[in-house]
């Protein structure tokens, strides 16, 4: 029999719940149906960055955990939350990521912008709500918050053509909301993505050894979404990724087309680790 060590347990629970406690509650994107109707939404582009919450007194990442950001990136933040993407340009998300997750890259966040789409527990629609930022903005500058532009959707067409500029110049795809919303949390029916292709996320089980040119490196990876559903990945891995595969356990990205005839999914390729 072995002895539990009461003091560590009750530590161990403090410590779980200042981590659920510290965890932004935030809206969600559903998936965007083609049968949908959202003329007289907005739509915007859908940045591939990291998303940053700003409380009204610190940044922080989805998962909670404090971004640092250098002082003068944040000087003149507003006294109330904000919710965007911190974004350079598309394709640069693992720059962006290495930048956002080190405690050390001062000059870096010269590159990085703080893209904003919400203004979180503020009253009226999404027009509103951003217009509150922007008053802010015009007596208080800084050159490193952007409110997203957003565009009312007219037809259904002009929401196929924008979403097809986009991704042509290797965006990830377009976001669409109904502006009348009030402000809520959680996935939304009223905030949904809308892009060529599918994604979602499994963790890893297994790592499975590569054959060929891949020999001695990673081939593919195991791994298990949240629902259960079991699958390979094999494409989408750099030369860099299959010399330092994903750790087992760690959650990754992959995107698929839709689903086969047997329920599984399409051409599955990884895009990352979350």
């Amino acid at each position: 029999m072995f002895k539990i060590n009461i003091k560590l347990v009750l530590v161990y629970l403090m410590f779980v719940q200042v981590a659920l406690a510290t965890k932004p509650d935030l809206f969600l994107l559903k998936t965007y149906d083609n049968r949908k109707n959202v003329v007289d939404w907005v739509m915007s582009e859908k940045l591939d960055g990291v998303r940053g919450f700003w409380t009204g007194k610190a940044l922080i990442s989805r998962g909670g955990n404090p971004i640092h950001a250098p002082a003068w990136f944040i000087q003149n933040y507003p006294p109330f939350a904000i919710d965007g993407e911190l974004w350079t340009q598309r394709g640069d998300f693992e720059n962006i990521s290495s930048i956002v997750r080190s405690s050390n890259s001062n000059q870096r966040w010269k590159l990085i912008k703080h893209h904003i789409f919400e203004v979180p527990n503020q009253s009226g629609g999404l027009f509103e709500r951003l217009n509150i930022l922007q008053e802010y903005l015009d007596k208080n500058p800084n050159s490193n918050l952007r409110i997203i532009p957003q565009t009312v959707i007219n037809t259904k067409a002009q929401l196929a053509n924008f979403l097809k500029e986009v991704t042509t110049d290797k965006g990830e795809g377009v976001v669409v909301r109904n502006p009348k919303t009030l402000y809520q949390t959680g996935r939304l029916s009223s905030a949904l993505k809308v892009k060529k292709y599918f994604d979602t996320e499994c963790s890893v089980l297994e790592i499975l050894p590569g054959k060929g040119k891949y020999q001695g490196k990673m081939g593919s990876v195991l791994c298990q979404t949240d629902a259960g559903k079991r699958l390979k990945i094999g494409s989408g891995f750099k030369d860099k990724d299959r010399a330092n595969p994903p750790a087992i356990g760690s959650k990754i990205t992959f995107k698929y087309y839709g689903f086969t005839n047997k329920g599984n999914y399409k051409y599955p390729i990884y895009l990352r680790v979350r």
